[in-house]
């Protein structure tokens, strides 16, 4: 078994390399993977029992739910996020996966997890991708304009109702904590939770256009709105489904395919819908941006202070830094959890 990183990291004098790299991966190359070890609860562990998918009246919190969506351009990174979870979490058996995937290879995509990860809980749902297509509009990197990337706008209908809080994770990063100690937020009247960061300037995730529309710009200054990161959330699933927040995110893609009043794919309607109104969440929990800016993917160092969590958003993923002999300082922290079973040393038996 592979030894445990230590949550607290040394920050390093990073060097930046300037690298490019396709957005896309073929769909006829899904790639293999070595089988992980089994991960087993400790004494101390709450005793892992059923959860009904159907019961909205019945949440047992000892059971902590993840949801990460699965498709064969960033599988490797899911693969790895997945295994650093269970790594690092006290009780292992009772984490359940939750996977969204869109692609008509999903029979396949089981099999991969259920191979490589044979003693976990895990259910795969099918997500429309009709549900969006006429609600994109382009942005600036086209891995954000896939379908699956808002597919955790919908997480509060595809998921069972006896799910009553997910932790939504993205699948470019690995968590190198308990990931109990996240679950257990409190989120206190808020629907979501989320590390924030209010030093951001919300007005670069705009355009001119959202800014001189009073009615627009109103929905942002009238609060204390802070910028966070989507890729790392606890959310409530029944305050979402009463509150009816996919119609309000919903309602933002589409004004935006009208009148474009930001960039970003997913994140800007978040902004509108919640920003102001979220739990904090250590910003331990979201080291992001390792994978540098939307547009070249430079190296990163870390956040100053500890990290629970490290995330390569951007446009430079670990895996593809590490297969083209030209990574960035920090992907050596990734590279432990890549199950990835590479042709060069590895046999397909």
């Amino acid at each position: 078994m592979l030894p445990k990183l230590h949550y607290h990291l040394t920050i390093l004098v990073l060097l930046a390399v300037n690298v490019n790299f396709p957005a896309t991966v073929s769909s006829a190359e899904l790639p293999s993977f070595r089988e992980a070890p089994a991960f087993r609860n400790g004494r101390e562990c709450p005793k892992a029992v059923a959860w009904s998918t159907t019961d909205k009246r019945v949440h047992n919190h000892s059971i902590i739910h993840i949801a990460m969506t699965l498709d064969a351009t960033y599988l490797r990174g899911s693969v790895a996020g997945v295994f650093s979870v269970l790594q690092h979490a006290s009780c292992p058996e009772n984490i359940v996966f939750h996977f969204i995937a869109t692609s008509h290879r999903r029979s396949e995509l089981r099999r991969i997890i259920t191979t490589t990860f044979p003693y976990l809980e895990f259910y795969l749902y099918h997500f429309d991708a009709n549900l969006v297509r006429g609600k994109i509009s382009f942005s600036i990197r086209r891995a954000l304009d896939q379908p699956l990337n808002y597919a955790r706008i919908y997480l509060a209908d595809l998921l069972p109702a006896g799910v009553r809080r997910i932790i939504y994770f993205d699948s470019d990063l690995i968590v190198v904590d308990d990931v109990a100690k996240l679950w257990n937020i409190n989120l206190g009247a808020h629907v979501l939770g989320a590390p924030e960061y209010c030093h951001a300037n919300l007005t670069n995730y705009f355009t001119s256009r959202f800014w001189s529309n009073p009615l627009y710009a109103a929905s942002i200054r009238g609060r204390k709105a802070c910028y966070f990161n989507t890729g790392v959330m606890v959310i409530d699933l029944w305050k979402w489904r009463d509150g009816r927040y996919t119609e309000k995110l919903e309602n933002w893609m589409r004004i935006q395919k009208r009148y474009r009043i930001y960039e970003l794919g997913s994140l800007p309607p978040f902004l509108l819908v919640f920003a102001g109104d979220v739990e904090r969440v250590e910003h331990r929990w979201n080291q992001h941006g390792l994978g540098g800016d939307n547009l070249k993917g430079l190296c990163r160092n870390l956040h100053p202070g500890p990290a629970s969590l490290l995330h390569w958003s951007g446009k430079g993923k670990p895996w593809l830094r590490l297969d083209s002999k030209k990574p960035c300082p920090l992907d050596s922290l990734w590279a432990p959890y890549d199950l990835f079973r590479h042709s060069s040393l590895f046999s397909d038996s």
